[in-house]
């Protein structure tokens, strides 16, 4: 039986600006960084997470996507079709401030939901993420 989730992966266009944007704005930290010939396995993850990995995978042909596919999932996700996910924590209100300031760009500012408060953000990609604190 499945006991947890290990990694999940976003699809990025640059790989080196989304390294900088999970890291040195979103505060993830590096976990992987290695090149493996032509393939770059690159993760990051929430300190309080160690077992968690966000791989930060190119969009680009290979044996398991054609190029005309890969072409396809670069304007979804320029275009914010594809979601990232949801971050969590807990301070909405400081940290939105903080990551504005570092050039994060918002699509939804703060707002109080049925379950606590969440924002929406979008990576440098075009990947869309909410941001909650929980009641």
């Amino acid at each position: 039986m499945i006991t947890k989730l290990t990694h999940t992966t976003v699809y990025v266009l640059d790989q080196d600006r989304a390294k900088d944007f999970y890291c040195n704005k979103l505060g993830l930290e590096c976990r992987d960084d290695a090149r493996m010939g032509d393939f770059r396995w690159l993760t990051v993850g929430p300190k309080t997470q160690p077992d968690v990995r966000i791989v930060l995978m190119p969009i680009k042909a290979s044996p398991m996507l054609k190029e005309d596919h890969a072409a396809a999932l670069r304007k979804l996700v320029e275009a914010g079709a594809l979601g990232g996910g949801v971050l969590a924590t807990d301070n909405l209100r400081r940290d939105y401030e903080e990551l504005k300031a570092k050039g994060v760009e918002f699509a939804k500012p703060p707002t109080e939901e049925p379950y606590g408060f969440a924002a929406v953000f979008k990576d440098d990609s075009g990947n869309y993420f909410s941001f909650n604190e929980e009641r």
